[in-house]
């Protein structure tokens, strides 16, 4: 074994033994539109704040399919994934937020602490971490072109390298298939409704998506006591487990107008704050039209930067509501990722409902033509 084992949890540490290169298996995106090969990658040796992790599992968000089909621009080559689990496995010579053995959920936003956006409570809007992600050694193909790890963590891989305030320690006694969904879908939905929007118990709510994210907005809301829980979906599958996690009434905009039904089912005045999880501007009008009048529409899709959406000034005016940008949920991961943990283990938010298949590394690119279907709320790729 040629890790460094500083702190293996007991038992001697050998600080400072040889830490070499390691060949994984990966997940590869070499050019927009093309499908992912799994190809053979070398890690490289852990920099003295890197850490190398063995992956137990990565969902298969909409933001790796958005970069896989062009919606959101990129570099390649790339091995894509940023919502995983694993262990520890090496560490660099200076690394002190971890140690090999524990058990760790990856952020795909790491915060330096140190910019203006960190010293103001907004890490997530970090002005360094994702560079240096981005530009921190990381692996090479066969041929030795360099590879740029996806969102900074590389998850679709059978292990990855990423800076040490990439990672967490949680509870060991989690699932970490379970605990890779806080990576993302749960740190993103449920925090976007406690720490973007902050809803307070007794509002009403609606949720205009109900993937993997939307479904944890759901459950954001139960958690936040909200007195009325609207889900939106074309997906009849997806409004199903909606009601099963939280939603009290779903709204199926294929074959009825959403805004309209959402005000039907208020009284006629939209809801206190409605939750667009879909990035796309033609849904982003229909939330702020969902919402009453002071109300608030809070944007958590990833959309297309040539996706402009409109309002006309005396809509803004007028009705006095709000629109919130969403990134990440707003959550700060060393606080917040050890809460949502918790929650799947006080038995609070049910994980496993939100994962509709197991899959294996070689059926990725199924993974991302069923997520293209809607037959999926999320896909966990399990190592």
């Amino acid at each position: 074994m040629d890790e460094n084992t500083r702190g293996t949890g007991g038992g001697d540490e050998t600080v400072g033994a040889k830490v070499g290169k390691r060949k994984v298996n990966a997940a590869v995106l070499r050019a927009p539109g093309e499908p992912l090969s799994v190809e053979t990658v070398t890690l490289e040796v852990p920099g003295p704040h890197q850490v190398r992790v063995s992956l137990a599992a990565s969902g298969v968000c909409h933001s790796d399919l958005s970069i896989q089909n062009g919606t959101l621009p990129f570099m390649f080559p790339t091995v894509l994934g940023h919502e995983g689990a694993g262990v520890v496995e090496a560490v660099g010579s200076e690394v002190t937020r971890v140690r090999v053995g524990d058990h760790v959920v990856l952020c795909w936003m790491p915060a330096c602490r140190e910019c203006f956006w960190c010293r103001v409570g907004q890490p997530v809007l970090c002005e360094n971490g994702l560079t240096e992600a981005f530009t921190a050694p990381y692996g090479t193909l066969e041929s030795g072109e360099v590879l740029i790890p996806g969102l900074g963590t590389a998850t679709f891989a059978e292990a990855t390298l990423v800076s040490e305030r990439s990672v967490v320690k949680i509870d060991e006694r989690i699932g970490l298939d379970q605990a890779a969904l806080v990576g993302c879908a749960l740190s993103t939905g449920i925090g976007a409704v406690a720490r973007t929007a902050e809803v307070p118990a007794g509002s009403s709510v609606a949720v205009v998506g109900c993937g993997g994210v939307g479904l944890a907005a759901i459950v954001g809301a139960r958690l936040a006591g909200a007195s009325k829980i609207v889900a939106v979906d074309r997906v009849s599958a997806k409004l199903a487990i909606a009601s099963l996690i939280g939603a009290t009434d779903v709204v199926d905009s294929s074959s009825s107008d959403p805004v309209a039904a959402v005000r039907a089912i208020t009284e006629g005045r939209g809801v206190d704050y409605a939750f667009e999880v879909v990035g796309r501007s033609s849904t982003i009008k229909q939330a702020f039209q969902m919402a009453r009048r002071g109300g608030t529409a809070v944007i958590v899709g990833a959309g297309s930067a040539d996706d402009d959406v409109s309002f006309s000034a005396m809509d803004l005016f007028v009705d006095a509501k709000r629109i919130l940008g969403c990134v990440y949920g707003s959550v700060d991961a060393d606080r917040d990722f050890p809460w949502l943990v918790g929650l799947i283990m006080d038995g609070n938010v049910d994980a496993s409902a939100f994962v509709s298949r197991r899959i294996g590394l070689d059926d990725v690119n199924d993974a991302f033509k069923s997520m293209e279907a809607g037959e999926v709320t999320r896909s966990v790729i399990i190592y």
